[in-house]
């Protein structure tokens, strides 16, 4: 399910993008200030927040700087009836996904929102895939992580047992156990886990 956040203290507006948000396929949910909606528990699935500048009390871009800070990545297409530049400008810089003026013709404003949506669904494939990095690097021993820092580094069994002080045989072991637990199927796969995990080949000295 995508859903489109619409935060905007105007209700007719709101109600009549609501009902653009709809035709389009996605799921709206709509609120009449910034404080509504940080009290809202967002829904599961990929989404974006279409956010109006101007509001009482919290404004738009405080809204945006709030949502940072509680980490919530969720895209920004901001709104305003005033052509605003410097506020656009700052907008962009902490990450918004469009900057858009009141009145915006209907194919730009979903165009927007399906990018958002899209720039969303993306980032939450990543994160899963992440997750699941993590998870897999946790399954591994303190020892099982050094053997894996020196075998994407390119080094020998023999080079590893010697630079460990093992048994070149436990070193084979312990290659395995890594294989296994990261779910590699080749060193070179094991090579980009480590690259996406952000973990160091050991250099040879």
């Amino acid at each position: 399910m995508e859903t489109v956040y619409i935060v905007d203290d105007d209700v007719t507006f709101a109600r009549g993008m609501a009902r653009l948000v709809e035709a389009a396929g996605w799921t709206p949910r709509t609120f009449l200030s910034a404080a509504e909606f940080l009290a809202h528990r967002h829904d599961a699935g990929a989404a974006c927040v279409v956010l109006d500048v101007r509001m009482p009390g919290m404004k738009g871009p405080e809204l945006h700087r709030a949502l940072l800070e509680r980490g919530v990545r969720l895209p920004v297409i901001f709104l305003t009836g005033h052509g605003d530049v410097p506020t656009s400008v700052d907008a962009m810089k902490h990450g918004a996904a469009d900057f858009l003026e009141k009145p915006v013709p209907s194919e730009v404003l979903l165009a927007s929102i399906r990018a958002a949506l899209s720039r969303d669904a993306r980032s939450r494939i990543r994160d899963a895939e992440q997750g699941l990095l993590v998870a897999r690097l946790a399954r591994l021993s303190p020892r099982e992580r050094e053997v894996m820092r020196h075998v994407v580094a390119g080094r020998l069994n023999k080079q590893i047992a010697a630079d460990l002080g093992i048994s070149e045989k436990t070193v084979k072991a312990h290659r395995a156990k890594v294989m296994g637990k990261m779910e590699a199927r080749s060193l070179a796969g094991l090579v980009d886990l480590c690259r996406a995990a952000g973990v160091a080949a050991t250099s040879e000295e």
